[in-house]
């Protein structure tokens, strides 16, 4: 399982595309919010579903409705995940349909698919991406998470407008402001 965040503070890129579209990229030590390593997302794996089709000649499980699968705090869910194994029973790949959404204590992601790489470890999610840390939000089409340097990409092609969307709201926001105004009184003022 992989623990995937809001990137609060991105640096825009140009698309390499010839389509015009927007790459958001944050990485965590260069001042970026998100914690995208696996640190957080290691140990056992528990896997909670309504049934469970599995074929042994093909090393492939399906888990289906209402799947949560859980490994330290994170926590994956969707309608259906497939679990593919390589080699002996180690699972190399986790596909998952259907309103899936990654969960950590950092943040939350959504989006209509996402494939989890556990070889490489790379999450990737597409179809309707959203990205939520506490009251910020950044929307997209596909999202890449590199597990291993925190790395990620956001892009929106397809998207209305090709752009990635995004709403930052500053940790002030909305709090009464307790600063006395520095505005020297005029005559006539109290």
């Amino acid at each position: 399982m992989a623990c995937v965040a809001l990137a609060l503070s991105v640096t825009q890129l140009n698309a390499q595309d010839q389509a015009p579209q927007q790459v958001q990229t944050a990485h965590p030590a260069k001042g970026g919010t998100a914690d995208f390593t696996t640190s957080k997302c290691k140990g056992v794996t528990n896997v909670a579903s309504d049934s469970f089709e599995g074929d042994f000649q093909t090393k492939v499980g399906t888990y289906i409705g209402n799947v949560i699968v859980t490994q330290a705090d994170c926590k994956l869910r969707a309608d259906r995940v497939i679990a593919e194994a390589t080699t002996g029973k180690d699972i190399n790949r986790l596909t998952a349909n259907g309103n899936v959404v990654f969960d950590s204590s950092s943040g939350t992601a959504t989006g209509d698919h996402g494939v989890y790489e556990l070889g490489p470890k790379t999450i990737t999610l597409t179809g309707k991406v959203v990205l939520i840390k506490g009251k910020d939000v950044m929307r997209g089409t596909l999202l890449v998470v590199d597990l291993n340097t925190g790395l990620a990409h956001l892009t929106a092609k397809g998207m209305q407008g090709g752009r990635v969307q995004s709403t930052l709201v500053p940790a002030d926001h909305g709090q009464p402001d307790t600063k006395k105004s520095s505005k020297p009184k005029t005559a006539g003022s109290n």
